[in-house]
């Protein structure tokens, strides 16, 4: 039992359990407020996830690969039934109702997302030209981007685009053609303005100026900015944020957590969590570079793809930076749906681990370094 559990990157869990934990902790102080279900539920969420990593981790992530295909087709379908039978939560027509618990199935369609993509690209590469190969992947990511904007869910949208954006430059595709989607990118950005609903394009215009409706679309971003200057070096204390426990800050459990953290612990608290990412981040670079194949390579990046586009986002909308789009922070944001579906990828990650090159787990296989821009690079 001792050497099984000696296989698995306790590095990695550390700094994940700790950034989980630092969340119920704080979550703990919102209870005072007489929500307690926020921290007994988020405790939850977090033993379940890793329980559930631990078991995905026995998985053969080949294996796993081999029915990519199925789990995209099955999420496709899952994301239009949404669209039909989904509960409205917050706006967004992205939640399946099952009495004691509500399911997003978005944050599993990110994982489902990488595994189909790394998948498709590691046997495509010598069968597909390398156009051929970049549209494919585009129109087939386009197809869950659909239903997830016609929820509407933004943010989303933008996490599963750069999911792909990153798994297809990394991927070792031409400057040329980079240089080439770089400008339809542009052009669809530009054009995708008259297709946001109007909340959604309240959000970028309170972005730009958040002082003209400091009562109304603005509101969000003005408080947590408040929230994130308040708390000094140490913060406040946790359960003594006066703009998160007197209910200035709106969501200030989901989206706006780090402009929390910030206050509540202030600027030694925002850069121990930054502190903790940097460490996942290694860790999935480490991981990366010595995976036993192009398939767990591919994977690792896509991962690091969903947690690193989330972070950048939720923490940049906390500190107005950029617009707010309702993008979880990883690991800390409350929400089983998010929480359980990176605990799954974790344990993807732990599986491909076990097996990395030159270790007793690994069963030889090639891995054709020149086809792939090393993440040593990233």
């Amino acid at each position: 039992m001792f050497r099984r559990l000696m296989q698995f990157d306790w590095v990695l869990y550390s700094a994940v359990l700790l950034l989980s934990g630092l969340s119920i902790l704080l979550l703990y102080g919102f209870s005072a407020e007489g929500k307690p279900e926020y921290f007994l539920r988020q405790g939850i969420f977090v033993g379940a996830g890793f329980l559930l990593s631990l078991f995905v981790s026995e998985f053969d992530y080949r294996h796993i690969g081999k029915q990519s295909t199925m789990l995209y087709f099955s999420m496709l379908a899952i994301l239009f039934g949404v669209l039909i039978l989904g509960r409205t939560i917050r706006g967004t027509e992205g939640w399946i109702d099952l009495g004691f618990f509500q399911i997003q199935p978005v944050e599993f369609a990110k994982v489902v997302l990488v595994l189909f993509l790394a998948s498709f690209i590691t046997k495509k590469k010598s069968e597909l030209g390398e156009w051929t190969r970049l549209i494919a992947s585009l129109v087939l990511t386009g197809a869950l981007v659909f239903l997830v904007m016609r929820q509407p869910d933004l943010g989303s949208s933008i996490i599963l685009l750069s999911i792909w954006g990153m798994m297809i430059l990394i991927s070792g595709i031409r400057w040329k053609h980079v240089i080439v989607l770089g400008m339809l990118g542009t052009l669809l950005v530009s054009g995708s303005w008259f297709f946001l609903q109007d909340y959604q394009k309240a959000r970028i215009e309170n972005f730009i100026h958040p002082e003209l409706d400091p009562r109304g679309s603005g509101y969000n971003v003005l408080q947590a900015m408040v929230a994130v200057g308040s708390g000094g070096m140490f913060g406040k204390g946790i359960g003594h944020g006066s703009q998160s426990q007197s209910n200035f800050l709106p969501e200030k459990h989901t989206d706006f957590i780090f402009a929390s953290i910030n206050e509540e612990l202030g600027v030694a608290g925002a850069f121990l969590v930054l502190f903790l990412y940097g460490i996942i981040f290694y860790r999935l670079r480490v991981i990366g570079i010595q995976s036993a194949d192009n398939l767990g390579y591919l994977i690792i990046v896509g991962i690091y793809a969903i947690i690193i586009s989330q972070g950048v986002i939720n923490i940049g909308m906390n500190v107005g930076l950029l617009p707010v789009t309702g993008i979880p922070l990883p690991f800390m944001s409350y929400g089983g749906s998010s929480i359980l579906s990176l605990f799954l990828a974790l344990g993807i990650v732990q599986n491909i681990y076990r097996r990395r090159r030159g270790e007793q787990y690994y069963v030889s296989q090639s891995r054709s370094e020149g086809d792939y821009i090393p993440f040593s690079h990233i």
